[in-house]
This record gives C-alpha cells, structure tokens and sequence, in this order.
C-alpha cells in the first residue's frame, strides 16, 4: 500500500513469483518457488529495505525487479509500463551494486575503465566527455582522480566498493538495488560507505532497493521496510512502524535477535525466539510457511495461507494473528486474533 500522498510507483511488482526447476536425483525434478506472489511498489526517491533470513528470495526478487530474469507469474512494471516490454532502453535507469566488491570488478581492468564501461556500453559522451565524467565520478565517490589508472587489487574493500558505488551511477540512473553492499566490509568501513550511499541519493535524487539481513542498517537507510521469508512477503510498511509495532511475529523474532549495547533498566524488553532453521522451499509447510517456527501458531495457521492485510494505515502484514502492542510493552505475550 501506497502513503497517500503518492499517486503512481516508480518501480513495482504485482503478484510476482519465480519458479526454479531442481533436479531431485537421477529421473525427478521439483519445483524451487524463490519467490512467491510478491507485490511491491517503490516510491521515487525513497530508499525499500528488502530484510531476511539467507534464501529466503531477496537476491532473486531483486534480479526480477532489474530485468534479469523474467517472472513465472505476475509482472514487474517500471513508469507505469510492463518492464519486460522496455528493453534494454531500461539498463541505464536501473543500476546495481553487488554484494562482493572482491569479485563484482573486472581485475583485468583498471577502475577508470571500469567505471568508463557502462558509459560505453550506453553510447554516451565522446572519449574525452567520458574520462571528464570518470574524473567527476571519482571525486564524487571520495577517491582521488588519478587512482583511476590503477586495478582494483590494487584497492581496499572499501575502496573498491566505491568503484562499485561510481560504476552503478555512472549512466544517470533512476534507481540503484544494492544488493547487501557492505556485508563483505569491516565494521569501520561500512558506515563510509552507507553514508555515501545516504548523500549520493540526496545529491542525485536516487531511488534505492536495499537488501540486507541487518536490522541496524536498514534502519538507518530505509524509508520503508518488506520483510520476506521464504519467498514470501510476511510485513511490509514505514520503518520505524515496523521497528516499534511489528505485526508478524517473524519480524518480532528477527528484532529480538538485534543486539544491545544497553539493555533497558528494569524490567527487561521481551524477546521472541527463532527456533530451528528455515523449512526447505522445495517443500514448504502448508498454511503459513512460518507456523513450525512461530510460538503463537494455531490450528487455522497451519491450513490456511494468511494474505497481506492492512493493519494500520501504510502497514500491512500477512499473518492470521496480529501484534498490535509496540514491541517491549508489558501488556500482552503475544499476537492477538484481530
């Protein structure tokens, strides 16, 4: 659900899935669904969180909203039109950073031609406009302009996602999906890097998709904030909504797994625990994907698969119980059947 001050998404998916075939020993094959009736819409200029647990579809949902692989079912729109009808004339308004800055640059390149490349690619500028242009992006990233001639082993980690950060916008894009862009970084590096990030939107007025199993990050980047597990959807809304009234008792459990420098004096917040790991998604638990896992579930959560519903305004999740107490109060152990 849109704020309702925005009339039309930037990028949007509507009832998105992406189906994988897996071969399950000699003769059979199975059906890996990554990515599960999905619906998003990103607002221009606002920065999406994408946050979860490993595998559970936000890299694939990612590479669905860039073009990258075409939906099972549903449709990816950008500006209004079906992206999969648009083309390559897509590739300089959609960006992205990767995850790895050790092995997302070409190291029989140098980083100037690196970050020249897409310039190339888009038939953009003449060879003198383009170099000006590196320089220009360099500055912009804070690395000296002259280090454009050196290869990217040559650089630190942080250095070389900066090179990432200049590659990705180099084409004037619209919108950038930074896929985990500081997991791979020291702790010191990544609040550079983040900030960049914070100031090249602000200066350029970039829209990004923000994937990351970091709850501290995404606080601190994101407008709003879809929480997925296995595949799925499971809360979607403004940020700090979620982080101080979590409606799914899966986005309590992962808030209750950030740690604390200062735990409050007194009585003691109450945490939810995560037991076990993820169900397989080759074979998901029938109902709710989540019950096995949830120390709320009851009988109507294991047969029946709980829709997207809004709770409050711009706040939806999908679970048949809702949390309707800030995470912390005293009253109340659990969700309550709305």
């Amino acid at each position: 659900m849109l704020p309702a001050h925005v009339s039309e998404p930037l990028l949007e998916a509507r009832g998105v899935s992406r189906s994988f075939t897996i071969r399950d020993g000699l003769f059979h094959r199975r059906d890996l669904r990554a990515v599960d009736r999905v619906n998003l819409e990103i607002i221009q200029g606002e920065t999406l969180g994408l946050v979860g647990e490993s595998g559970c579809g936000k890299s694939t949902l990612a590479r669905l909203l860039l073009g990258l692989l075409q939906p099972s079912a549903g449709e990816v729109r950008y500006m209004g039109g079906a992206l999969s009808r648009q083309g390559m004339a897509l590739r300089r308004d959609l960006q992205v950073i990767f995850q790895d800055p050790y092995s997302s640059l070409n190291p029989s390149m140098t980083a100037g031609e690196i970050v020249e490349r897409p310039l190339i690619v888009h038939g953009l500028g003449t060879r003198a406009e383009r170099q000006r242009r590196v320089s220009e992006l360099f500055n912009w990233v804070g690395l000296p302009a002259e280090s454009a001639s050196r290869y990217a082993h040559e650089f630190s980690g942080g250095q070389r996602q900066r090179i990432a950060v200049a590659r990705a916008i180099a084409s004037g894009p619209r919108v950038v999906i930074a896929d985990e862009p500081t997991s791979a970084l020291d702790v010191s590096v990544q609040a550079k890097v983040l900030n960049l990030l914070k100031d090249l939107q602000s200066a350029l007025g970039l829209t990004y998709v923000f994937i990351s199993h970091d709850m501290r990050v995404v606080r601190h980047m994101c407008d709003r904030l879809a929480v997925m597990y296995l595949g799925r959807v499971v809360e979607y809304g403004p940020t700090e909504d979620v982080f101080t009234t979590p409606r799914h008792p899966y986005t309590r459990a992962l808030l209750g797994a950030v740690p604390r420098m200062e735990p409050r004096r007194g009585r003691e917040r109450k945490r939810v625990g995560l037991e076990g790991e993820p169900p397989s998604p080759l074979s998901p638990p029938p109902g709710c994907h989540f019950h096995p896992r949830c120390p709320w579930a009851v009988d109507h959560c294991r047969e029946a698969s709980p829709e997207l519903r809004s709770l409050a305004p711009s706040h939806e999740a999908a679970c048949h119980l809702a949390l309707p107490l800030p995470l912390g109060e005293g009253r109340g152990e659990g969700p309550l059947l709305r």
